[in-house]
């Protein structure tokens, strides 16, 4: 049967508005899970394949690339600047070694040798970006967690930013306030903050990210008495800054609401992760709802994350795909 040139319109219409509902308007394009569906469609096996090769030889690496993501998206927008190392043609200075970063920051051999498997499968196609997206949502799918779809199609930076990596990610003793703030600055609310912290259900945290509070004169007041005195058996007060603790003692290398659970008991790790349930009645009822509720905990979990996701991309003709995720091309 033939159709009318009007009908025709109508039609092509119809899909672009489809397209658009399952897309992300960002500044100059769209990201959209499909992206990559002709250019490179076996972008997400590659990526899941090699993400869960390197769990398995290291639990700990989950937690580090869903780090690196977050890490990513508050310095500059989730434009792959934290994987760039100092020096090359534009004199870049790395976020590596910032405050945050350093000595703590790890998982860019993992990065790395995706981008090299993506680059001989789809050159210059898949960006570093997407990456650490597509490597954040696999390593917590690996520890048990939620799923989500990630929408793609963003560019990496031309640059970095040591400036931002030391003053937009929220330190592990700052006050809420100054967490809150730093989270609504990128577009986030108190929902995705409870939620985001989260991910500290995984993972470690160096001596040095929580001594003050053990040694300090204020926060060991909302630290139970028994369980600062074991965090104290390896975290001396002079000494061992780099001894490393899980996040939740319970069940370390899991995805679980177990890390709610601890912060009702008084048993958070980090003072950021403890204020939590101390000091805003908003943050409060919501740590009682996850812990309460574990699916409650990764539905939100999954919406936070793919709305941090969306911070700033660079899209259409900004930035570049980089062939080494560790240097700007050109």
């Amino acid at each position: 049967m033939a159709h009318s040139p009007t009908m025709t319109m109508v039609f092509i219409a119809f899909l672009a508005q489809t397209t658009l509902c399952f897309s992300k308007i960002t500044n100059g394009g769209y990201l959209y899970p499909q992206f990559y569906d002709r250019s490179c469609p076996q972008v997400t096996n590659i990526v899941r394949s090699i993400v869960a090769k390197a769990v398995a030889q290291d639990p700990r690496m989950a937690a580090s690339l869903l780090r690196l993501h977050f890490h990513d998206c508050f310095v500059k927008g989730c434009d792959a600047s934290i994987l760039l190392d100092s020096g090359g043609a534009r004199n870049v200075i790395s976020e590596k070694g910032s405050i945050p970063n350093g000595n703590s920051a790890r998982g860019f051999e993992v990065i790395d040798e995706i981008k090299a498997a993506l680059e001989t499968a789809c050159p210059q196609t898949v960006s570093c970006a997407d990456i650490l997206a597509l490597a954040a949502r696999d390593s917590t799918v690996l520890s048990g967690g939620p799923s989500w779809e990630v929408p793609v199609g963003r560019r990496d930076s031309l640059g970095a930013s040591l400036h931002g990596s030391n003053h937009n990610i929220p330190a592990p003793n700052s006050t809420f306030q100054t967490i809150l703030t730093k989270f609504k600055i990128q577009g986030l609310d108190i929902v995705d903050l409870v939620a985001l912290s989260g991910s500290h259900t995984i993972g470690n945290a160096r001596c040095t990210s929580f001594k003050q509070r053990l040694y300090g004169k204020t926060g060991n007041e909302h630290t139970d008495k028994l369980f600062a005195a074991q965090l104290r058996m390896n975290c001396p007060q002079s000494g061992g800054d780099q001894n490393l603790f899980f996040l939740d003692n319970v069940t370390p290398m899991k995805f679980d609401n177990g890390y709610y659970k601890n912060l009702i008991e008084s048993k958070g790790v980090l003072t950021s992760d403890q204020i939590l349930f101390k000091e805003n009645q908003e943050s409060m009822e919501l740590v009682k709802e996850y812990a309460a509720n574990q699916d409650m905990f990764f539905q939100q979990f999954a919406k936070s994350m793919d709305k941090m996701g969306n911070i700033s991309p660079l899209t259409g003709f900004r930035g570049q795909i980089r062939r080494s995720c560790r240097n700007v091309d050109g």
